[in-house]
Parts: structure tokens; C-alpha cells; sequence
């Protein structure tokens, strides 16, 4: 792997974006060697937990070329595939059977606030920052970002954030019930570690709690999967408008 780094001690795997020129934006093949990563570590019985984290910069969302593929050609094959592999790099992180912890430092933008609200729980710098910024390049949120502020913060923080694009610290993110607990840039990983260690010296037990956690949490609204139908359709209107012929 050449931009995700993979490690696994005390029975966490730890799964680094490594991309620090970008800011760890995603990539499509970034966002396939996060998935492999995920299912490795699902893979390994001897894992109890997951912690993502991304440095010092968590992830800037997804390479703008991306989005300018799919904005010329919402319909050509490989445009749109490689949005969905974008995609899959979140939601694979949010359905591994292995309870999983965001380390968040820097700013969680767009699709990589998606990948810190996909995780079980999150543990992130005072400093943070997490950002929707969908609306402020143009385009309508996608893969189900507004289902999961709603999941992750309540409907008024989704509401702030993903219609009105608030801004919310680390420290803002603890008090609106976004993220576990806030700590200094230096000690965010260890913390998480920390944390997962509870629950990963058992990974047989973990594994059977997490699916009994996500069972019995799941929002009464509308499931994630079918929201990131839903918000597809108008993203790609919007990426059309913002980088194809108008």
C-alpha cells in the first residue's frame, strides 16, 4: 500500500490515510487500499477493534478530479464507478463486523467527514475542524452525508451543517454529541487507542457486539445505504452544472 499504511498491535488494526501532500483527500485507488485495509482487518479473527485516523490532516474529502469526472459525464462508466469506489471507502469502514473509532486531527471535509461519521465513534482534536463544504465548492452533498450527520449529531446538527454548512470544532463536536471526547493534537491517537483497547482484547466479543450495536441504534430515518441513493441523483446534477456544458 503507497497512501494507506496498515498495522496492527494489541489486537487494534490501524488504518493511517498517508497522503499528507493532499491532505489525505481520496483518491480512487486511496480509496480501494482503504477498503482492502478494512477487509483485512475484518479478515483477521485475532482484531477486536479499528481505529482510523489520518495524521495530522484526517482527510480534505475527495480529489477534486473526481468530482470534475463525473460533473463532464454523470453516466460514463469509469467516472462513475470511480465515484462509487469513493464511496465504498466510507461505507465499507461503517459495515466492517469489527467496532471502529475515527482519530480525527486537522479537517474532516466532505466525503472524509463522511468517513469519520461512518465509524462507531470518534476521538478528535480540540482543533478539529469537521466541515460539510459540499455546498461551498458548488455541489450537493453524496454518499449519504446528510443521513449521517443526522445519525452521527441529531437533525438540528444536520440541519447547521449540512443546509446551512457550519463549521464545528473538536471541542464543539464532544458538546453536540458528534465525537467521544476531545484532546490535544498530540495525545488524539493514543487516545483512541486507548479506547479501543476495552473492546479489542476480546475480538471475538467485539465482533458480536458490534453487530448487536448497530442493530438495536439504528436511526428510525430514512437507512444509510438507501440515502446514498437518494442524494446521488442531485449530486450528479450538481457536479454536471459545476464541470460539464451548461
Amino acid at each position: 500500500m503507497t497512501e494507506v499504511r496498515y498495522e496492527v498491535a494489541d489486537h487494534i488494526a490501524t488504518i493511517t490515510l498517508d497522503a499528507p501532500d493532499r491532505r489525505n483527500a481520496l483518491s480512487v485507488e486511496m480509496s480501494r487500499q482503504l477498503v482492502d485495509a478494512a477487509r483485512t482487518a475484518e479478515a483477521d479473527a485475532a482484531v477486536g477493534a479499528v481505529v482510523v485516523t489520518g495524521g495530522g490532516h484526517f482527510c480534505a474529502g475527495a480529489v477534486r478530479d473526481v468530482l470534475a469526472g463525473v460533473g463532464a459525464d454523470p453516466v460514463e462508466d469509469e467516472a462513475y464507478r470511480g465515484l462509487e469506489t469513493v464511496y465504498s471507502a466510507f461505507t465499507t469502514i461503517g459495515s466492517i463486523e469489527l467496532p471502529t473509532i475515527a482519530a480525527v486531527r486537522g479537517a474532516a471535509v466532505g466525503a472524509g467527514l463522511n468517513l469519520a461519521l461512518a465509524t462507531d465513534l470518534r476521538v478528535v482534536s480540540r482543533t478539529a475542524r469537521l466541515l460539510p463544504g459540499f455546498a461551498q465548492i458548488g455541489i450537493h452533498p453524496g454518499g449519504g452525508h446528510l443521513s449521517l450527520l443526522a445519525r452521527v449529531g441529531g437533525r438540528e446538527s444536520a440541519a447547521g451543517m449540512g443546509l446551512f454548512g457550519e463549521e464545528v470544532s473538536g471541542e464543539d463536536a464532544v458538546r453536540l454529541g458528534m465525537a467521544w471526547s476531545a484532546h490535544e493534537d498530540e495525545d488524539v491517537e493514543q487516545a483512541a487507542r486507548d479506547v479501543a483497547a476495552r473492546v479489542a482484547a476480546d475480538p471475538e466479543l467485539a465482533r458480536r457486539l458490534v453487530r448487536s450495536f448497530r442493530r438495536e441504534t439504528a436511526p428510525a430515518t430514512l437507512p444509510w445505504d438507501v440515502a446514498v441513493e437518494v442524494e446521488r441523483s442531485p449530486q450528479m446534477w450538481s457536479l454536471r452544472r459545476k464541470h460539464g456544458s451548461r
